[in-house]
């Protein structure tokens, strides 16, 4: 069967109840986000929105991972060559992706097999409904990066598992597993991991075979309050995410990463040096 949309790093596939499965595809990378994919994140959601024929979708990850958010050696590559001026990768690809998301009007299941880390959480809980792997672990932890979590962990985080809360994963980077995120509120149903794209399949197709505009303007409601934080804040978060980009903290954390050491963060510019 051919590839719905033909895009590079994700495979799509429609079923005959109206249900695309869109599958993130860098399995020897955990799916780690390169400039490809975030073009066809981007691609993903405007064809999925513009698609009369897709009544529910489902997005999940190929191999062990679900996605493991940025490619460290993306990241090692950019020290190297240095970022592109004016970071378009992050004030626009990053932010057209996130409001892409939120443009798509059809129910949308994620179906978290294995890691979901920085953007893939992000991409995981900008989903109507998430069913997470009980192997699975859940986080943000671009703080270890020395970076701001600026492509959605401050946007989304607070809404879904309450500010005090949202502040102290996002401050120490903490991987939550699979029954603390269904106790947090962050998923909906933790799942074996054997059943976890069944799982979201079958919910997809219950919401596909439903009163379409009821279901989908139901959606529209309840995202209201997301798309205003969305507006409000993503460009500010990643320009400040943008500043850490170019920080001591963040060389230093990814050769620590490439060099399987534990970062000295001490080490960074202080305020004012």
């Amino acid at each position: 069967m051919a590839d719905r949309y033909g895009l590079e790093t994700i495979t799509t596939d429609l079923d005959g109840s109206g249900v695309l499965t869109a599958t993130l595809n860098r399995p020897d990378r955990g799916n780690g986000l390169n400039k490809q994919m975030h073009l066809d994140l981007r691609d993903l959601y405007q064809r999925i929105a513009g698609d009369a024929e897709v009544r529910a979708a489902v997005l999940t990850g190929a191999g062990r991972s679900f996605c493991v958010g940025a490619d460290f050696a993306v990241m090692e590559e950019n020290l190297e060559t240095g970022y592109p001026e004016g970071r378009p990768d992050l004030l626009d690809d990053g932010i057209d992706i996130a409001r892409g998301a939120l443009r798509v009007r059809q129910p949308m299941v994620a179906a978290v097999n294995g890691h979901a880390i920085g953007l893939g959480a992000t991409l995981a809980l900008f989903c109507d409904i998430v069913y997470l792997s009980e192997d699975a672990r859940i986080g943000d932890p671009h703080v270890n990066a020395g970076l701001v979590a600026g492509d959605g962990g401050a946007v989304l985080w607070p809404l879904l598992v309450g500010l005090n809360r949202a502040k102290e994963l996002l401050m120490t980077g903490d991987l939550l597993d699979a029954a603390q995120a269904e106790r947090y509120g962050l998923v909906n149903h933790v799942v074996p991991a054997d059943d976890v794209l069944a799982s979201a399949l079958a919910a997809a197709r219950r919401l596909a075979g439903g009163p379409r505009h009821a279901i989908e303007f139901n959606k529209r409601l309840c995202n209201k309050e997301l798309e205003d934080r969305v507006s409000r804040l993503y460009d500010l978060a990643f320009a400040l995410e943008a500043i850490t980009f170019d920080t001591d903290d963040h060389r230093e954390a990814v050769d620590a990463f490439l060099n399987k050491r534990t970062p000295d963060f001490g080490r960074g510019r202080q305020p004012g040096g």
